[in-house]
């Protein structure tokens, strides 16, 4: 048990996937996973742990942000022995040529906020994934026909930014879509030697101001989670 997850360490798998939102972690387990349990509902940032093609694999909720993402990440980690973990999640796109509901591998994370630069006393740290779940997710959705982009994301601090023209900067760097977790993800993967992908799938675009509903987000997104599960059961 830890401050925040409920779950004895044999409850967790050492891998794991991150939604953040608890009710895609639900839906991840309940139309993906075989006998999957509720081993975490403290501050209703729902666990769950099945298995699917007979491996056991743990999906658990972090909330929105760094800060909330980071607490969960490192307690699985330091306190449940996580090695493989993946974020399952949303994002912005910031380019013209990226659709709704494009699969987005990020590839490095590059972002606005203050975290890294307190860690690295205000120096520079370019979290990135590991090459061996990115190379493996990219192989797997080219096999099965699932269109995906590979690059750089933003992780950043704010959500509802007052400069219309923010995201201009990023996107003529060639910054792929903007989100608010991986940088702090692939950040402590690498303090503490575990492996990490974020795979995000757009259910926004900056650029023109489209977006997916609620429930899209809680319940369509199955072929990133599929996509993810692919590759976890791999290591698990």
């Amino acid at each position: 048990m830890s401050l925040h997850i409920e779950a004895k360490a044999v409850d967790i798998a050492p891998v794991v996937l991150l939604p953040g939102d608890p009710l895609r972690a639900r839906s991840i387990a309940e139309r993906c996973l075989q006998q999957a349990v509720c081993y975490n509902q403290v501050r209703g940032a729902l666990g769950y742990t099945g298995s699917w093609q007979g491996k056991r694999i743990s999906v658990q909720s972090t909330g929105m942000g760094m800060p909330s993402h980071s607490i969960y990440a490192h307690e699985l980690i330091e306190h449940y022995g996580c090695r493989v973990l993946i974020r399952v999640g949303t994002c912005g796109a910031l380019q013209n040529d990226i659709a709704l509901r494009d699969v987005i591998l990020a590839m490095s994370a590059s972002t606005d906020s203050a975290i890294n630069h307190h860690r690295f006393g205000g120096m520079d740290f370019a979290p990135a994934a590991d090459f061996g779940l990115l190379k493996r997710a990219h192989d797997i959705a080219n096999q099965r026909g699932l269109p995906v982009r590979t690059g750089t994301v933003l992780t950043s601090d704010t959500f509802y930014s007052e400069d219309p023209a923010w995201w201009k900067v990023w996107a003529a760097h060639g910054v792929l879509a903007a989100e608010m977790e991986t940088s702090a993800l692939y950040t402590l993967c690498a303090r503490f030697g575990a492996r990490a992908l974020s795979i995000l799938t757009v259910s926004d675009h900056v650029v023109t101001g489209e977006h997916t509903t609620a429930e899209d987000r809680q319940q369509s997104f199955l072929h990133m989670a599929e996509l993810a599960l692919a590759v976890a059961v791999e290591h698990a």
